[in-house]
């Protein structure tokens, strides 16, 4: 009888470990969601200030844009156009996001309505982005985005 009560303590201690294991991984989660839409959103925040050295500190060193026409754009390039004004961002609305986490990788997907004059048209664009991002020394950083419409 006490060898089955040991037994029973033992099983007890282990799912609630494992209970607790869980909570922590999901806190976790629900964190870093938080951090990467935070970063998602400070993106086009800066580019409506047309900020690049701070865009600078949450883009990948090899960042690239894949625009709607399909034309892949270098970080450099693209910091180019946002000082020229050649791409002007004026102002945003969130329509919805999704985030999905694999260990230190996450991509997410963001529509927005989107008031820009790219290259000389200005129109409010209902744009997906689809970013890919990596976590470095506890910070999200922006490996690429990849532009279609909605």
């Amino acid at each position: 009888m006490l060898f089955l009560l040991l037994i029973f303590v033992l099983n007890s201690s282990n799912l609630y470990s494992q209970a607790t294991s869980k909570q922590k991984n999901a806190m976790e989660n629900d964190s870093d969601k938080q951090d990467i839409l935070a970063t998602t959103r400070q993106l086009t925040d800066l580019m409506i200030e047309r900020n690049v050295s701070e865009l600078n500190k949450i883009l990948d060193p090899n960042f690239t844009l894949t625009h709607i026409t399909g034309y892949v754009q270098s970080k450099a390039e693209w910091f180019s156009e946002i000082e020229s004004e050649r791409m002007k961002y004026y102002a945003y609305k969130e329509v919805k996001a999704s985030i999905k986490i694999d260990g230190n990788k996450a991509v997410f997907v963001g529509q927005n309505v989107l008031d820009a004059r790219i290259w000389g048209s200005r129109n409010n664009w209902r744009l997906q982005q689809i970013m890919n991002l990596e976590k470095r020394n506890d910070k999200w950083i922006i490996l690429k985005s990849v532009a279609t419409t909605f």
